[in-house]
Formats: structure tokens, C-alpha cells, sequence
């Protein structure tokens, strides 16, 4: 697919798609300098705009055609950390955002924002793409669905249209319902529910292996939480002080065989190894280049393990 990517950022969105196998970027977009610069060293041939709002000013000529366009786009206005102003932020580009969309009509759109968006903002945004022509579907994906050891709510937008205005859901229209009334939607057993998708393929490797099923472990639900009992993950933090989720030692283990969220198709690693260390800049270390504007890109980076979740239910769908 051709991939437009705004608010890029690093290129998680590109990365994540590549190791799917999904997409090949056509065009990028930052304000950051320093982004900008990162994205022309890994993609030295795809090009970089500096603008969303000027790129929305005639986006039938200035954005290329796509199969699928994605954004990150501005946090501020909705974060908790912030004002929460909301539209009334001057970072708010969604309408921009938007405009491109219609101009452009991809198949397919995926956005990242954080979970403040859940409460401000992202009733318009839905209502925006379904007013379009798309089916759209939003999801809670934390950091730790992908075993790496810190949360990172995020809430993840997944749009498709058929590109004429009309919804394309797995192609059963809008309604993913089957004959006997049970939810059939692959958007949804896919992406949202990643962490029941890889437990079962650990079940059946185990047998097939004829090693004890591990699937009765503790795990993580789609937003972080545990199922196991309060007192058990307060001994847990208890235990490990360090910020790391307990039981990922052992989720890492089992990442060694075929982990279905962390790495490139072509070269599977452990996610002990993987997530060796968070963040991977030091926050306290000297003498590292551009040690800042590294910090800030892994700050408002998406998670590219996520991305390529999503990426491979799309190419499951649509290719």
C-alpha cells in the first residue's frame, strides 16, 4: 500500500507498517527539525513536508494518493498533563487532519493520540469519519500489550471506507455481525484483544511441543490490567520497585518462540532482549548526542510493535 504519514514524528507508523509488510511511505510530514532530519536518514527517499496546516491548504495536489494514511497528531490539546483546551488549543490540527482525509479518501486511516482524547475530542473525530463514509472502531492499546515494562495508555483510531463513501468492514459493511448474531469483526479480535490473539498461539506451540500449557499464566488484559487478584499485584510491586511489570521475565521467555508482537517479520527477538532497556537513551547520561531531541522523539513516538499489529490485521483484511 501507499502510506501517507502525518505528524511523524520518527516514523513509527512507517516502521511498524514495514515489519507488517502492510506499506511503503510516499510522503512524511513534521515540525520538528530533528524528526525531519531522523526520517531522511532511514527513508533518504521519500519526501518530508514541515506543515500539516499548509499541506491542507490544497491537499489534492500537495499529498500524494494513498491506501492509507496515519497521524499521530498533537497530544497538548487533550492531555491530562496539560490544559485540556481542547479545540481551543493552538495545536489542534484534527480539522486539518481532516481535510487531507476527505481530499484524499484512503481506504484506510489509523490514528494515536493519548487517552485524555477518550473524554475530549474523540466524539468528533469519530463523528467526523463516519459523516465520511467510514466504518471506524477506537481502541485502548497500552505499551504493555507489546511486553515492554511501562503502560502507556494509548488510544488507537482505526477508519476504512470503501473509497467512495462507503464503510468496508472485512467486507460485511458496518455491521461485522455473522448469521447467529456473534461479532465477527477481524478489526476487533485482532487489535483490540492482541493479548488473547498471542495467548492461544502460545497455548498450541506448548502442545505442540509437548511442554505444560502456559496459558493459565497471569496476564495483561487490552488496557494493562491484571488478572490476578489486588494483594497479588500489590506483593508484585512490591517486588520489582523498578518500574517492570511483573511476569515479564516470563512473557519474555515465551517471546523466544514466535512472539507475535515485538520485532521485524524477518528476525523474531526475546522481549527481554528487545526492551533490554527503557527508554533506550539514559535519561541521566552524558556525553550522548543530541541527547535531548532523543528524548523528546521516544516521548512522542507511537509504539511501533502496536503499529505492526494493526498493520498485519490490515494486510490480513485487505491484501
Amino acid at each position: 500500500m501507499r502510506h501517507v504519514d502525518l505528524c511523524s514524528g520518527i516514523g513509527g507508523f512507517a516502521l511498524g507498517f514495514e515489519w507488517a509488510g502492510l506499506s511503503s511511505p510516499v510522503l512524511f510530514c513534521d515540525n520538528e527539525l530533528w524528526c525531519r532530519r531522523v526520517l531522511t536518514k532511514h527513508w533518504p527517499h521519500v519526501p518530508v513536508a514541515e506543515d500539516v496546516r499548509e499541506l491542507a491548504t490544497d491537499a489534492r495536489r500537495l499529498v500524494p494518493d494513498c491506501d492509507i494514511l496515519t497521524a499521530g497528531y498533537p497530544c497538548q490539546p487533550f492531555s491530562a498533563a496539560g490544559k485540556q483546551r481542547g479545540e481551543e488549543d493552538d495545536r489542534h490540527i484534527w480539522p486539518e487532519i481532516f481535510t487531507i482525509v476527505k481530499a484524499k479518501l484512503p481506504r484506510w486511516c489509523v490514528f494515536e493520540n493519548v487517552y485524555g482524547h477518550i473524554s475530549l475530542g474523540l466524539d468528533q473525530v469519530l463523528s467526523d469519519l463516519e459523516g465520511q463514509g467510514y466504518a471506524c472502531q477506537a481502541f485502548v492499546v497500552p505499551a504493555c500489550a507489546v511486553d515492554a515494562p511501562h503502560r502507556r495508555d494509548r488510544v488507537w483510531i482505526v477508519a476504512n471506507t470503501d473509497n467512495t463513501g462507503q464503510p468496508a468492514s472485512s467486507g460485511r459493511g458496518q455491521d461485522n455481525r455473522d448469521e447467529e448474531g456473534h461479532d465477527s469483526g477481524r478489526v476487533c479480535e485482532n487489535v483490540g484483544h492482541a493479548q488473547d490473539d498471542r495467548r492461544d498461539r502460545r497455548a498450541t506451540q506448548a502442545r505442540r511441543k509437548g511442554a505444560p500449557d502456559q496459558s493459565d499464566k497471569p496476564r495483561l488484559g487490552v488496557r494493562g490490567e491484571s488478572s490476578r487478584s489486588s494483594s497479588d499485584v500489590a506483593d508484585s510491586n512490591d517486588q520489582g520497585s523498578q518500574g517492570r511489570i511483573s511476569g515479564r521475565q516470563d512473557s519474555g521467555r515465551q517471546g523466544e518462540h514466535g512472539h507475535a508482537g515485538c520485532g521485524s517479520p524477518t528476525h523474531r527477538q526475546s522481549t527481554e532482549d528487545w526492551w533490554a532497556v527503557e527508554p533506550p537513551v539514559g535519561r541521566v547520561a552524558n556525553g550522548i548526542p543530541r541527547r535531548v531531541d532523543r528524548l523528546k522523539g521516544l516521548g512522542n513516538a507511537i509504539v511501533p510493535q502496536i503499529a505492526q499489529r494493526i498493520g498485519e490485521t490490515i494486510k490480513a483484511i485487505d491484501l
